[in-house]
């Protein structure tokens, strides 16, 4: 019999969901941003992600940006704060003062509602909503209701996380998503950065000016990028908070990390929703890494270019937009 759970319990002073299916496990904070904070191979001793530890909590707290997997929405960066829709102006808050600009949007700390989990022979399962309404801080900026919905489900293919976003306003809305996926890599204890080999499925790097916006120009890879697209790069290579298209690779939009030294590998599919990649490194940190994947670019909205490929989305009244990614290891 596969061994599953799902239980409610308490991780650090917050409500948690723990979830665990074979030899998967995987941790959901309803009450901050609904973040997936944990995915794990027990079996094997992998921690895929960079988990808040009773060290970072506090920092993780004030800002959940670089653990677990947080939702941005909308996601990065936005000119001043500023952009119009539809003939109407939208003014967010300046939270980067270093670039002037807006960052990460609205619900990453937000309390998501625990609307369902449970186990079964078949998965093991959470499901988290955000009504998105006048409750909300954000909506003082962002002036519409959306429902959000998160399913995350374990069974023995891994962790998929489903998004589910229901426009519940009474106009169209420009619909913009990402994640702040953050990888702890490495994700095998005693292994350096010297055994991993990374890979992404981008297509080219989007220029970015000194304010970290895009300005409408490609440019090729360089040679660190290269060895990333074809699966046999280091992800700290140098330091980035780089800016790509997605380019489907035979068949997949993802991230792989392969630890030689264990002969494991950590796959992230993102699926063909999320045209766009950020990636951040920390500096190089050498610890973890943050392969973002996004629907649209970076400042979409203000961008010079046709919505197909700015990534916009126009989310019609009532009209609702879904995606699947998942993780898994080899």
């Amino acid at each position: 019999m596969t061994q599953h759970e799902a239980k409610l319990g308490k991780f650090e002073s917050e409500q948690a969901i723990f979830l665990k299916y074979g030899k998967y496990s995987a941790i959901v904070l309803p009450g901050i941003g609904g973040n997936l904070i944990s995915f794990r191979d027990d079996d094997r001793g992998f921690r895929f992600i960079r988990e808040p530890e009773a060290g970072d909590w506090a920092a993780f707290v004030e800002r959940p940006w670089v653990h677990g997997v947080p939702v941005l929405f909308p996601p990065n960066r936005y000119d001043a704060g500023a952009f119009e829709f539809d003939g109407r102006t939208y003014n967010f808050p300046v939270n980067e003062p270093s670039t002037g600009n807006h960052l990460h949007g609205f619900v990453y700390s937000s309390k998501w509602e625990l609307v369902d989990y449970g186990s079964s022979e078949e998965k093991s399962f959470a499901i988290v909503r955000l009504r998105f309404d006048e409750k909300e801080p954000g909506y003082a900026f962002f002036p519409h209701r959306v429902t959000l919905e998160m399913t995350f489900t374990l069974t023995d293919a891994g962790l998929s996380h489903r998004f589910d976003a229901t426009n519940e306003s009474e106009e169209a809305i420009p619909f913009m998503l990402g994640f702040h996926t953050t990888v702890n890599a490495p994700f095998v204890q005693g292994s350096l950065v010297q055994d991993l080999e990374c890979g992404f499925s981008f297509g080219e790097r989007w220029e970015l000016n000194e304010r970290m916006l895009p300005t409408g120009k490609l440019l090729p890879l360089d040679e660190g990028e290269r060895q990333l697209r074809e699966g046999k790069g280091n992800p700290y290579f140098a330091s980035m908070d780089n800016h790509y298209t997605a380019a489907n690779e035979n068949g997949s939009n993802a991230m792989t990390l392969y630890d030689r030294r264990a002969d494991a590998r950590f796959v992230y599919e993102v699926g063909d929703a999320y045209k766009h990649w950020m990636v951040y490194n920390g500096e190089a940190s050498g610890s973890f890494f943050c392969p973002e994947p996004q629907t649209g670019m970076v400042n979409a909205p203000n961008v010079d270019l046709p919505a197909e490929q700015t990534g916009l989305i126009r989310l019609e009244p009532g009209q609702s937009w879904s995606a699947i990614s998942r993780m898994y290891s080899e």
